[in-house]
């Protein structure tokens, strides 16, 4: 069984109050619910929230929440402390952005094709196939080894090409970039987060270099729809036109 887990944090830095903006008539909130719940191979779906009003919200429009604690360091912590006081016995969890108001449910299902046992960590990729993204270091670049298991994410590019200009190693190597929702099996997720802070993570800002350097194995799929993430109250405009809904 898997569980969709969507945090959801009222107190963002650059967006407060982000998860109940409207977006042509709903919340973004409820957005991220439906989308999720389209999704076949979960058995649920729960937003996890540090804010009465969110949680009010939800169940205002016929959605699942709990109150989570408000000092996680992360969406990871937030979705362990869901898994362990939920009455369900859950195999995988799922953790969904709740800044994606347009994902497709199709994205979830690639993911959970994942989860299979085996498979410890999992998360999505998608091509690079433009100079601006790969260089972007807001775009989290991945590489991997021959069995599509994560060997690094990076803000820089990796590998670097010898002898060509930048401007054309996207042509001469298929470099992937990360798209941020991670599945994790259950007895994983609880021993992943109880992991410190590592150095490869502090240099980086990515929570799953602590993971890889301590040994676990990050599965990957490549997706080849483009979500698209709000972070401040710019992007809503710019999501709608990405989507074609302006």
């Amino acid at each position: 069984m898997i569980l969709g887990v969507i945090p959801a944090r009222y107190a963002s830095t650059r967006f407060p109050g982000k998860p109940l903006i409207d977006i042509q008539g709903k919340s973004m909130i409820q957005r991220v619910y439906e989308q999720a719940r389209k999704a076949h191979k979960l058995t649920d779906v729960v937003v996890a929230t540090d804010d009465d009003r969110i949680l009010t919200h939800v169940k205002s429009f016929g959605g699942k929440a709990v109150m989570t604690l408000p000092n996680h360091p992360s969406g990871t912590d937030r979705c362990y402390e869901v898994l362990k006081n939920i009455d369900k016995e859950f195999t995988y969890v799922i953790n969904i952005q709740g800044d994606e108001p347009f994902i497709d449910p199709s994205q979830i299902d690639l993911l959970a094709q994942l989860c299979d046992g085996k498979t410890e960590l999992a998360t999505l990729m998608i091509p690079v196939d433009s100079h601006e993204v790969l260089f972007d270091t807001g775009e989290v670049k991945i590489t991997m080894n021959n069995q599509q298991e994560a060997l690094y994410f990076s803000r820089e590019v990796i590998p670097h090409i010898k002898g060509i200009d930048k401007k054309e190693w996207h042509k001469h190597f298929q470099y992937y970039r990360h798209v941020g929702m991670y599945a994790y099996r259950a007895d994983i997720l609880e021993l992943i987060t109880r992991l410190m802070p590592s150095d490869l993570e502090k240099a980086e800002s990515l929570e799953q270099l602590r993971w890889l350097e301590n040994g676990f194995k990050i599965k990957l799929a490549v997706t080849d729809f483009d979500s698209h993430c709000i972070d401040t109250p710019e992007d809503v405009e710019k999501v709608l036109r990405l989507m074609k809904l302006v």
